[in-house]
């Protein structure tokens, strides 16, 4: 086995999130080793088969839609930065059961924010999107400035930034073993042929977290989702004149694009899922019939001239915390060591900003944000209180 050069920060998972942070870290002038066991971007993580949603006016915490304003505007200067287009700004369209949830609140909480927001009710709906078929009892939350990302676009476009700051990138690289040095001593990052030494390592391992186990023993269930491509009788569904959309139905919770350069309209659902650990082949779609019929069902009942033939399926990885909120934070053990995961279906977007922010934190030891909301201890039960 070899010992490399040291690094000032080691980065385990060149994913959406570790590829971030890898650019970010190196633009600090950190000498940064990115290790992923493929080849980003690739189709073994969570960010392959595009695109993604991007959008700001999030209920729960307002850290969520603080960040995601500012992961828009990074995404833009990665943009500028690279050339490439990344971010459609479509429109996202949130429908949901009223009986199920309302969205003036989150209207409320994001307005003060500054996101522009349309409250809609069903007629509004039906008038704007006459290729929807919405029940009375439905209402809508639209975001004019939201839209979608090119997923497999922009880890390229980090990657560029990444290598072009001094970044190193080693593929096809398995991460074994973690070893932490007491003090000052930083860690060693250990592969099959490899060892590595460094200041501080971040994880960001996504789905594959449990490989690190007992290392970091974090609560990330993974699981494999299905998401599918289907013909649409008409042009009302084509990218530029069809929003982005989430619904939210008693069949479940889905989300989806429009039909970009003919591909269909692509639809996949939130809940459920199926459990996945590494090591295990990851079922094709189709392998399950409700790969398929979870999909048309709703199609078929709200958006029936996108329910035609199925143009191509996906199977992907989601990886989810108890309460689907972001882990973002030291080992609780060894300060050393940085981790980031759960981003639980919903933190593509996020990518950027959370790579800047991770940056910020090892590099300066500060973040412009509190990220108490993502903290490790929140899992953790108190101790029983004495008679």
């Amino acid at each position: 086995m070899s010992t490399h050069a040291s690094y000032d920060v080691i980065v385990v998972g060149a994913g959406s999130m570790g590829m971030s942070a890898g650019y970010y870290l190196a633009r600090k002038g950190l000498r940064t080793l990115l290790i992923d066991a493929f080849d980003p971007p690739h189709r073994e993580g969570s960010h392959h088969g595009e695109p993604r949603l991007i959008r700001h006016a999030y209920s729960g915490d307002p850290l969520y839609t603080e960040l995601a304003i500012r992961a828009h505007r990074l995404w833009n200067d990665v943009e500028e930065q690279t050339g490439t287009r990344l971010l459609e700004p479509s429109g996202v369209l949130n429908l949901a059961d009223c009986g199920l949830y309302s969205f003036k609140p989150r209207i409320a909480q994001s307005e003060a924010l500054g996101v522009r927001t349309e409250w809609l009710d069903a007629a509004e709906i039906r008038a704007r999107w006459p290729e929807l078929t919405i029940p009375d009892s439905f209402e809508a939350m639209y975001e004019p400035d939201a839209g979608y990302l090119y997923s497999e676009r922009c880890i390229e476009a980090y990657r560029k930034l990444a290598l072009r700051q001094g970044a190193e990138l080693l593929p096809y690289s398995i991460v074994r073993e973690v070893k932490v040095h007491g003090g000052e001593g930083g860690v060693t990052v250990y592969t099959a042929d490899d060892k590595f030494h460094a200041g501080a390592v971040l994880l960001a391992a996504g789905a594959w977290f449990s490989t690190l186990a007992p290392f970091v023993d974090l609560p990330i269930r993974a699981v494999r989702k299905g998401v599918g491509w289907f013909e649409t009788s008409g042009p009302g569904f084509d990218a530029g004149r069809f929003p982005g959309f989430t619904l939210g139905t008693p069949e479940g919770g889905y989300y989806g694009f429009p039909s970009i350069g003919g591909a269909g309209l692509k639809i996949g659902r939130h809940d459920g899922g199926l459990p996945w650990a590494p090591g295990e082949t990851l079922a094709p779609f189709g392998a399950h019939p409700e790969d398929e019929d979870d999909l048309r069902r709703v199609l078929e009942a709200y958006f029936p001239g996108a329910a035609g033939r199925l143009k191509q399926g996906a199977a992907c990885k989601y990886e989810l915390t108890p309460d689907e909120d972001f882990i973002i934070d030291r080992h609780p053990e060894h300060p050393q060591v940085w981790v980031a995961g759960g981003f639980s279906g919903h933190g593509f977007k996020f990518a950027s900003v959370v790579g800047e922010l991770l940056a910020d934190l090892i590099g300066d030891g500060k973040a412009g944000y509190s990220l108490r909301p993502f903290a490790l201890d929140r899992f953790v039960q108190p101790a029983p209180l004495g008679e």
